[in-house]
């Protein structure tokens, strides 16, 4: 980023501490044999609230391990298994806290590095920002929340478990607004074999195949639980009433769990290859990266830092050049910053670069604020600059204030807080025939808005100019290279991302790493990357599908699922 300087009754599961006789299933009444067998979602009461709160809780902790930043990528594929345990039979007002707790935990260990954000932008005292960190995450976690009331109203009505909650977790991803976006599917950015699916779904589809899995293991551990709350009774020697069926295991959900996963793989190992062999056949190019390491507030050697690494990197054969987002710190005027430009920077790189920087645009009228732009600007070899690209997605806080301009006393408030305005244009950056597709920042994680990108300039390369120094030497940069990741998989291209401190890489369309740099040191990289377009099918129909689904979980936490369909399950 660059700135100025650059939220029915609780009383079905309120029974905490009742005995285990109390979540057993309810015999049927003398003479109802012809009764249907319950369904599995009648079959057992609700775990105790302590024991559920604790579920969630261990759910939210074992997201963040298996998340990207810390890594242990196989934790994915059972994380989310307490909370589901946890979810079932509850009230949709418990179901929703429920998510909660497990977004809140998640958030704010996985997110720790927002503290240090908060401080360095508001400069208030580190107790105040740990409240408002506590808030944001408060706010982050309502994500998980919505998908457990939407699973909660669901079940309630007599949809099957499995797929509401599987149809509540993408619509939770795809609707919530969220300061800072993420995907469980990210999860498995060191398992390339595993994300390859992206490419027909997005992030959305590589999360299902993780939340299949969690399905299919928490079936077993429910099938499990049942038995054991039906055995208990008969060990104390009470009387257990009428014999009766338990639940019966649910083999779909089961079968689904297992499938759905060995299919990724295999998809991907398949897609691997044939992009492999694509990648082979395409134009080559060196590429080159300047990492400065520069301090929040103190650029006074940017200028010649990247002169000297640019020109380094020129001779060792780079074909074009790439600095972090808004390496100079200079704003130059909107009215004449191709000459300027040219003057004072890339008339002396001889190579062509991607130079980051801040365009200014003076009011009209001298009581007005003039307008700033967060810029990427494509140079030539001889330093004359050929495109221009201004960030549409601006961080609130960062770059922005909501509500600032109707309130200007606010940036007194937060004087670290930027007064940037979006840009407008999708085209890519144009250079000797080619067509480089540029975000700033988190756009690189935005899949929606590179959807867009794509689809209106058709590029051969993807690139990406970011600086995330402000969160620290965390896991902040690293997280926002595995959300990255996905972008080069989505569309077959490679992504150059040139950051101020890291992390910058090249990834390949697979979504292997060729090169990457360290954190926090100044550093240059060069690695080969290829011009290749591809058409995907998530390119294609982007998330229609997933709008439909989300369509469905509404519907589904709305309506009650019909009797004759009930009827016919309970008849299996």
């Amino acid at each position: 980023m660059t700135t100025a300087h650059q939220q029915e009754s609780e009383a079905a599961g309120a029974d905490v501490g009742g005995g285990a006789a109390e979540h057993l299933p309810r015999p049927e009444a003398p003479g109802s044999a012809s009764a249907p067998r319950a369904s599995a979602n009648d079959a057992v009461r609700p775990l105790p609230a302590r024991l559920s709160y604790g579920l969630a809780a261990l759910s939210g902790f074992l997201y963040f391990l298996g998340f990207p930043g810390m890594d242990l990528w196989p934790i994915s594929f059972f994380g989310l298994v307490p909370l589901i345990v946890a979810l079932r039979g509850q009230t949709p007002r418990r179901a929703a806290l429920l998510g909660w707790i497990a977004g809140f935990v998640m958030t704010m260990t996985g997110f720790y590095w927002l503290l240090e954000m908060l401080r360095v932008f508001s400069g208030f005292p580190t107790i105040l920002c740990t409240v408002f960190m506590a808030i944001l995450c408060a706010y982050q976690a309502g994500r998980i929340a919505l998908c457990g009331w939407l699973y909660g109203r669901a079940e309630a009505r007599g949809w099957p478990g499995a797929v509401a909650f599987a149809l509540a977790f993408v619509t939770s991803e795809l609707v919530y607004p969220l300061l800072f976006p993420w995907y469980y599917g990210a999860s498995v950015h060191n398992a390339p074999v595993m994300g390859q699916v992206a490419d027909l779904g997005g992030p959305y589809l590589v999360g299902l195949v993780l939340v299949a899995a969690n399905l299919a293991i928490a079936e077993l551990v429910k099938l499990w639980l049942d038995r054991a709350s039906q055995r208990a009774p008969r060990e104390a020697g009470g009387d257990a009433g009428p014999s009766r069926p338990g639940r019966p295991l649910n083999r779909a959900v089961v079968a689904v769990g297992v499938a759905a996963p060995a299919l990724a793989a295999v998809y991907g190992l398949v897609r691997m290859r044939a992009v492999d062999a694509a990648v082979a056949a395409a134009e080559p190019i060196k590429i080159g990266i300047v990492q400065p390491n520069l301090a929040l507030f103190d650029r006074r050697n940017a200028v010649k830092i990247h002169l000297k690494r640019t020109q380094e990197l020129a001779k060792q054969g780079a074909g074009l050049v790439v600095w972090s987002e808004a390496g100079v710190p200079q704003a130059f005027r909107e009215s004449a910053y191709k000459t300027e430009v040219q003057r004072s920077l890339t008339g002396r790189l001889g190579v062509p670069t991607v130079v980051g920087t801040v365009i200014h645009r003076l009011p009209a009228d001298r009581n007005e604020r003039g307008v700033s732009f967060n810029t990427a600007l494509m140079a030539g070899k001889d330093g004359e600059i050929l495109g221009r690209y201004d960030k549409q997605y601006l961080l609130a806080f960062g770059e922005y204030l909501p509500l600032g301009d109707t309130i200007p006393y606010l940036y007194t408030l937060s004087p670290n807080s930027g007064r940037f305005s979006p840009g407008t244009s999708l085209a890519p950056l144009e250079w000797d025939g080619h067509r480089i597709a540029t975000m700033i920042c988190y756009e690189d994680i935005l899949p929606h808005f590179v959807n867009k990108l794509v689809a209106e300039g058709d590029p051969d390369l993807l690139v990406n100019l970011t600086n995330d120094a402000w969160f620290g030497d965390s896991t902040e940069p690293w997280i926002h290279l595995a959300l990255a990741k996905m972008r080069a998989i989505e569309h077959r291209r490679y992504l150059v991302r040139a950051t101020n401190s890291g992390v910058s890489a090249i990834v390949d369309p697979v979504g292997r790493v060729v090169v990457q740099s360290d954190t926090f040191k100044e550093q240059s990289l060069l690695g080969e990357a290829r011009f290749m377009r591809a058409q995907t099918v998530y390119g294609t129909v982007k998330d229609i599908p997933w709008y439909v689904a989300a369509v469905v979980s509404v519907a589904m936490a709305l309506f009650t699922r019909p009797e004759r369909l009930r009827l016919r399950r309970a008849e299996r």
